[in-house]
């Protein structure tokens, strides 16, 4: 694809009979910046939806021999989440009320004044920007990792540098690290950075769904598709549209839905769920996992040509053990955000917390460094957080032996250590116990007892 040169902006649909009024209006909202469809009836407007996503409709009333009115609905049931504008020389109004009742966000009366158009069009415009706010708030509910991303680590500051880099292009990146590690905020950031960053940034948790249901999540359904399926519906590709569109835990995605998903990567095309038309988007695609993809390739649970085609940009955050110089730099944004957000007292560490956290080897990473702040913050009643906040304290061990309470593979310990410090740095790297669960190929219950048996909460 090729590179934006500016920040894309909305896409608009003219429906109206009249080439005159469609010329008009379209050379207006084409100097504002907007990405402007005509359609001169409703069949070219229906076909228009069916191909594209367009954020906002102008309407005519009155479109040849066919009504607007009758046409309205059909466009809202294909398309719910387009403000529809309708546009008349009627200034009746009952018609006014009619049209809203229908699912008209506005009411134009024609002729109208460039200005009117333009007023009427960016409100719309706005209030699509911020239900796709909404909806990225809704999509990292909970995710208490910082936004922001620098540090004085050498490789951590050589890998955002190239991330900056590869921000300035579409092309595919793939993220890869530890759990925990901020793959996601990473994501964000080069969303952010880049030219798409006024439009959406939707994530696709991959491991959550199964195959049919991860893929209505990602390109959408029609009404009807499958049981419960009781609506048209937009996928994630949609949301997206003009943006980013970001896979988490790539290496969980489904076998069976890899191939429609590599003709996606390839061509930017794709069928909603029930639905023959073939569609297109424009969106930049940023994956991530924890998982070794050549391996999985070995293995013949990844596809080959799927996993070249996203690893045209491989980025590797390194595990927090390895960046001991961003540790309480991140503490400290941690505490900022998390005091704001619970209306708490804490503003600093003791010397001892700070000492501790600089001590201990954080197997959990970033997630598990904001898990302990949380419960810090939460439990502390005065200005400073000690070390007896901190989750350390509350499993016995001392500040002094912090450095070495987590056993790794090799060292001289049990079985049944080794466990319960894989056990513990999943949980405190994951957002809930059947996602821990999942990344330790146990079920729940199994996993419930352990972390009961081993004094984990």
């Amino acid at each position: 694809m090729n590179e934006p040169t500016t920040p894309p902006r909305e896409r608009v649909l003219l429906v109206d009979d009249d080439a005159t009024v469609l010329r008009n209006f379209r050379l207006c909202l084409e100097d504002e910046g907007y990405q402007v469809n005509t359609a001169p009836n409703s069949g070219s407007a229906l076909s228009a939806v069916s191909r594209s996503v367009f954020d906002v409709c102008v309407l005519d009333l009155h479109i040849g021999e066919e009504y607007g009115l009758d046409l309205l609905p059909q466009l809202r049931a294909a398309a719910p989440w387009m403000r529809v504008i309708m546009a008349t020389a009627e200034s009746d109004a009952a018609i006014a009320v009619s049209a809203m009742r229908a699912g008209a966000a506005d009411y134009l009366i024609k002729p109208c004044e460039p200005e009117q158009l333009l007023r009427s069009v960016a409100q719309q415009a706005q209030a699509r920007r911020l239900e796709r706010r909404i909806d990225e708030l809704e999509s990292s509910r909970g995710e208490s990792l910082p936004d922001s991303l620098d540090s004085l680590n050498p490789a951590m500051s050589r890998l955002l540098e190239m991330a900056r880099q590869a921000s300035e292009t579409d092309a595919t990146v793939l993220i890869l690290g530890e759990s925990g590690t901020g793959k996601n905020v990473l994501a964000r950031n080069i969303h952010l950075w880049s030219m798409r960053r006024k439009a959406g940034f939707a994530t696709v948790n991959c491991p959550s769904l199964s195959a049919e249901l991860l893929e209505s999540e990602l390109f959408g359904h029609v009404k009807g598709a499958f049981t419960g399926a009781h609506d048209h519906r937009q996928g994630r590709v949609q949301v997206a549209e003009g943006g980013t569109l970001f896979l988490d835990e790539i290496g969980e995605f489904p076998l069976s839905l890899q191939p429609k998903f590599l003709r996606f990567l390839q061509d930017r095309e794709y069928e909603r769920v029930g639905d023959p038309r073939t569609r297109t988007a424009d969106v930049r695609i940023i994956a991530a996992t924890n998982r070794d993809l050549a391996t999985a390739v070995a293995d013949g649970t990844f596809r080959n040509d799927l996993y070249y085609r996203l690893n045209v940009i491989s980025l590797t955050v390194p595990p927090l053990r390895e960046r001991p110089e961003d540790v309480l730099s991140i503490a400290d944004k941690l505490l900022a955000n998390l005091v704001a957000r619970y209306r708490r007292p804490a503003r600093r560490f003791a010397a001892n917390a700070r000492n501790a956290l600089l001590a201990y080897s954080w197997p959990g990473n970033v997630r598990e460094l904001a898990n302990a702040i949380e419960r810090a913050v939460i439990l502390c009643a005065g200005e400073e957080i000690a070390y007896e906040h901190l989750p350390f304290a509350a499993s016995g061990l001392s500040a002094a032996s912090l450095a070495s309470a987590t056993p790794r593979a090799g060292d001289p310990v049990t079985i049944e250590q080794l466990e319960r410090a894989h056990i513990e740095a999943v949980l405190g790297a994951t957002p809930t116990l059947d996602v821990a669960a999942k990344h330790l190929g146990i079920d729940a219950s199994t996993l419930y007892r352990k972390r009961k048996s081993y004094g984990l909460g």
